[in-house]
């Protein structure tokens, strides 16, 4: 029933896209298809980033079954072929040429090729730069700013701006308050021959109306002042010092864009601060500025409450959420946030407990303060740095009807980033989880616990109280072309050198090492992330993603925690299995109860690679091939097959193919991914179940995800 609805839905989209085709006039000649085509084949001619100066291109088809009707246009064509050939020179083909080839396909339909005839490019021979303001050259020079404009160099107008806009960058970052690219231009003499320019840039005087051109002048601030943007004009509620500190705008120092900006930013990071206004004003007759910042600042104080419904494996329930924060706690913007939750499900199909319910309630608080709170760290640092530091608390109870399970945590970490770049760093100094079973039923515990025939040491691993104290690193790079993702963390050292210190005996039954009568959990753990952006057009990309995880226990585990261990399928990694259901290695479940336990490992991979395309208004669409699996690096028991070998990674390796339909609304994004299994390592490689890609079967290979955001 739900598959039917959701074809239903696709086929409606897809019906209203073609709803055009009735507005298009009979005697219409409509256009095909777009190409555009270097002749020459140039390396430096990108004829898919090329094809966004064509006027008129055909509509991007969904996965090549619909495609709107586009009424050819001549005008079109010749304003393309303009735009194209001022695309290549200013790439530096000067000489550059754009014809078409337009061809009928049928009576109503028309290809259109654009040749490009870029021919040679040109380069300059001599640079000269002009300065005509005798203080701006003595003080460019006094800086060494360097003149990237040189002999041998192409000569393209992406050059020619970046010299420009770096030379403009230095002066506003010098004093020159007034200073803007348009007192920069070039001339350009191509007479040289055998594709030579002789190039001059001229750096123009101060341009005054009705009075003579003059030098520029450098601007000193004066002063600094804070006033209040609300409408109640109240005094701003936030520390002095913490105003100084988040101010880069100096009295007495040159007048810096820079400052400025990094003023703007460090004021939009705190969340008290609705919106900043800085504005400067001229002293008359002399050099100085006058700076005032206007703050406006949020509500204080909010409450939210945020109700939601739950379905677990089939069990209908609902949950909600009580959210109270303080913004500006000590009047330095730091966040206070106290968080209520509860949750409830109605289990079905369990037997032999005294009740079908499961019930959660949570507490946490925590506080963030928008700055390193951490000794040793120079001014010059912290101000640079754009850091927030954290403290939280949670304490978490869960009631079912096998067990009840409390979870203790504790956390201190650090988050930063220079404005500058494109790094993000997190480093989680200290965090604390003490997880104790208080209850566990009868019937749970003599079925899986005490059942001599049951081998499962990782179910009844995560069944005892365990201590985690871990300390982690994170780090992440993203420029929009690619992104990296690490992150490494190691538990229980500390714990164990005081256990050893300590002189600390191992439990006879366990033999673990416990510290006040609880088993303390040590492993490393390291992920990485690789994804790779590459854009075919302005409305079509491809995307691979690559991801792994290792986590290995030792000293005083043989077993990772249930939270620290990998689990695969889902919307964010293979997708044609739910989440939850794929390995380890060739694994297969056999107890639906306890599979959750069972399908987890302590190695991850994934390899994704997905095409995506704008279709129309906030629709998108995606073609994605995934594959992946997860693997234990121990040997137990409990899971045949399970452990990683390098001879069967090809056999065990799961694949999946599909689509998915993606709605953008700006500020999220709702993600729905249809996967079907290809090749499924469950099964032996002999069977027909282990290739569903040649013998499908809907009920059984088929997974339908619904998420926010991009998977990867």
């Amino acid at each position: 029933m739900k598959l039917k609805l959701l074809v239903s839905v696709v086929l409606a989209v897809l019906l209203s896209a073609c709803s055009g085709v009735k507005d298009i006039p009979d005697d219409a000649v409509l256009l095909h298809r777009v190409k555009v085509i270097d002749t020459e084949r140039h390396a430096d001619v990108n004829t898919a980033l090329m094809k966004q100066y064509v006027k008129q291109r055909e509509q991007t088809r969904w996965f090549g079954l619909v495609r709107q009707p586009i009424v050819f246009d001549t005008l079109s064509t010749v304003l393309s072929c303009n735009e194209l050939r001022i695309a290549l020179m200013n790439l530096g083909y000067l000489d550059a040429r754009v014809n078409t080839d337009i061809r009928k396909t049928d009576e109503r339909h028309v290809d259109v090729d654009y040749l490009l005839h870029a021919g040679k490019p040109y380069y300059l021979r001599n640079v000269d730069y002009v300065i005509e303001d005798s203080l701006m050259d003595r003080e460019q020079k006094a800086t060494s700013l360097e003149r990237t404009l040189s002999s041998g160099m192409r000569f393209s107008v992406e050059n020619l701006d970046n010299e420009r806009k770096r030379f403009t960058d230095w002066a506003v970052n010098h004093g020159y308050y007034r200073f803007n690219k348009e007192y920069i231009n070039y001339v350009a003499d191509s007479t040289a021959g055998d594709h030579q320019i002789d190039l001059a840039l001229h750096l123009h005087p101060f341009h005054r109306n009705n009075l003579p051109d003059t030098l520029h002048q450098r601007y000193i601030i004066r002063n600094v002042q804070f006033f209040s943007g609300d409408a109640d004009n109240s005094e701003i509620p936030i520390r002095q010092k913490v105003l100084n500190s988040n101010t880069f705008i100096t009295p007495g120092t040159w007048y810096s864009a820079r400052d400025l900006q990094n003023t703007y930013t460090h004021f939009g990071r705190l969340g008290v601060i609705r919106y900043t206004d800085i504005n400067f004003t001229e002293v008359p007759d002399t050099n100085l500025l006058d700076c005032s910042i206007r703050l406006s600042t949020n509500k204080p104080r909010t409450i939210s409450f945020q109700p939601e419904g739950t379905n677990t494996a089939g069990d209908l329930g609902a949950a909600a959420t009580l959210t109270y924060q303080n913004r500006n706690l000590f009047h330095g913007s730091e966040l206070l946030s106290l968080e209520l939750r509860g949750a409830y499900e109605a289990i079905r199909g369990l037997e032999g407990y005294s009740n079908q319910d499961f019930i959660e309630l949570s507490a946490q608080a925590s506080i963030s303060f928008p700055r390193f709170i951490a000794p040793f760290l120079s001014s010059s640092f912290r101000r640079r740095i754009n850091a927030t530091s954290e403290v939280s608390l949670l304490y978490d109870s869960q009631n079912r009807p096998e067990f009840h399970r409390r979870v203790l945590s504790l956390a201190w970490r650090y988050k930063w980033f220079d404005a500058n770049h494109h790094d993000r760093y997190q480093l989680d100094l200290l965090d604390l989880n003490y997880v104790f079973m208080p209850w566990i039923s009868e019937t749970f515990r003599n079925e899986y616990l005490l059942d001599t025939t049951n081998r499962n040491a990782i179910l009844r691993y995560n069944y005892m109280d365990l201590f985690i104290m871990k300390l982690g690193f994170g780090y992440t790079y993203n420029n929009g072309v690619y992104a990296v993702k690490a992150n490494v963390e190691t538990a229980g050292n500390a714990l164990s050198l005081i256990a050893g210190l300590a002189n600390v005996h191992r439990d006879e039954e366990s033999g673990q090492r416990e510290l006040f009568n609880i088993a303390y959990a040590q492993y490393v753990k390291g992920d990485f992330e690789y994804t790779r952006n590459i854009a075919i057009d302005l409305k079509q990309q491809l995307v691979f993603h690559f991801g792994l995880g290792l986590a290995y226990p030792y000293g005083n585990s043989t077993i990772l925690p249930f939270e620290k261990r990998y689990f695969s399928g889902g919307a964010n990694s293979v997708r044609g299995w739910t989440v939850r259901s794929l390995g380890p290695g060739s694994y297969t479940g056999k107890d639906g109860r306890i599979d959750f336990i069972n399908q987890t490992g302590d190695m991850k991979l994934d390899l994704n690679v997905e095409y995506r395309a704008h279709l129309f208004w906030k629709l998108g669409g995606a073609l994605f091939v995934d594959a992946g699996n997860i693997w234990t690096l121990r040997n137990y028991d409990d899971q045949p097959g399970g452990q990683f070998r390098l001879s069967k990674l090809l056999s065990q390796l799961a694949v999946s193919y599909g689509l998915g339909v993606r709605f953008n609304f700006d500020y999220f994004i709702l993600r729905f991914d249809m996967g079907m299994k290809a090749v499924n390592p469950a099964y032996p490689t002999d069977s027909d179940e282990h290739f569903p890609i040649i013998h499908p079967k809907l009920s059984r290979d088929f997974a339908f995800h619904f998420a926010v955001g991009m998977p990867f």
